[in-house]
């Protein structure tokens, strides 16, 4: 009986386990999302290009309005104040984006700064000088003296996908040179109130403090982004951050190194959504603008500039901003609800020009 049991026993495993085996073969696979073991090859390619940023500020202390107040100095016995100055220090990050020596960098990184040193991953340091900065993007061109340096790979911007995996290159906090790793969380994002002009790129890759400035890169090592800013409460990084793209970037890097400035277009209005009319409302026309010259009036509401529909004020600012300066364009507006259409000369958007005025 004790062997007859221990066969059927014997008998029922090996029959459970063919069956479990045929199951397993005809189970269909299950799909495994392979990753790349290290991203380290893609460091490699871009970091020599990506630089720390120092820069120093000389600020003037203020003195007390009484000690300038010669009655004040004579009655008590006082010398003349002397201004104390303390130097002020910051950093960021820079890309090296031609052998001649540009770098692109954030404008906030470099405003107002007195002395720029520019220190690469190789060890090699040079003085650096402001070739021109754009507020409205918040991009700037520095330009420093060293031979054979190393220039970042571009990626077109344009390519980019949300799910893509990206690594950002700076130097958060003045630790040095880091690298962390994410995905695009979103493009095209604007109306954040960071920049006048807006087409961000969206990640959580870590960016700090430091990091302005830097490269945000592909797995292939290209730039995809300068980084600029991050959305944080506690000014840390909370997994938002944001890069102008690369295409923004260069255009208006080169935009500043050939011709001194970036060219866009300005009429000379300011204008405010209306949604529930379909458009740009008109609240204010500057005197002497192209605007005021062509006979546009405060409460006319733009539907289309050079035959594009209009949506928002913002679009009607982008709109505007792409038009290159001497242009001709035909702006259609309702007027005491009637269509009208204007002719208008777009001229050169001057510097320093308030964000909601296109």
């Amino acid at each position: 009986m004790r062997t007859l049991a221990q066969a059927i026993i014997v008998g029922l495993l090996a029959g459970l386990g063919l069956l479990w085996g045929l199951d397993r073969t005809n189970r269909p696979p299950v799909a495994t999302a392979v990753a790349p073991g290290s991203y380290a090859p893609a460091v490699a390619h871009a970091a020599p290009a990506v630089a720390n940023i120092y820069t120093t500020k000389v600020i003037v202390s203020p003195t007390h309005p009484l000690l300038d107040d010669p009655s004040f100095r004579f009655f008590f016995g006082l010398q003349s104040p002397v201004p104390k100055e303390r130097l002020q220090s910051s950093l960021g990050s820079g890309v090296i984006i031609d052998q001649a020596g540009y770098l692109v960098t954030n404008h906030h990184v470099v405003e107002g700064a007195d002395e720029i040193q520019v220190a690469l991953q190789d060890g090699r340091s040079a003085a650096a000088r402001i070739v021109g900065t754009d507020p409205d993007t918040d991009i700037a061109v520095l330009a420093i003296e060293l031979p054979d340096l190393p220039v970042i790979d571009i990626a077109e911007s344009r390519l980019n996908r949300v799910g893509d995996v990206v690594l950002a290159i700076g130097n958060p906090f003045g630790v040095g040179q880091t690298v962390t790793m994410g995905i695009v969380s979103a493009t095209g994002r604007n109306r954040l109130g960071i920049n006048t002009f807006e087409d961000f790129i969206q990640t959580d890759a870590a960016i700090n403090p430091g990091n302005s400035g830097g490269a945000l890169i592909n797995p292939d090592g290209a730039l995809v982004g300068i980084n600029t800013a991050i959305f944080s409460k506690s000014g840390g990084s909370q997994g938002i951050g944001f890069a102008v793209p690369s295409r923004l970037a260069l255009a208006v890097a080169q935009d500043i190194i050939e011709k001194g400035l970036v060219e866009r277009g300005w009429l000379g209005i300011e204008a405010v959504d209306r949604a529930d009319l379909g458009g740009a409302l008109i609240r204010r026309v500057y005197p002497a603008s192209p605007a005021a010259e062509a006979g546009v009036n405060t409460g006319d509401l733009i539907t289309a500039i050079g035959g594009t529909p209009v949506a928002s004020a913002y679009e009607a600012l982008n709109l505007i901003a792409r038009t290159r300066p001497g242009t001709r364009l035909n702006l259609t507006v309702v007027r005491q609800h009637r269509e009208q259409t204007i002719r208008i000369s777009v001229m050169q958007r001057p510097a320093g020009t308030v964000n909601s005025t296109p």
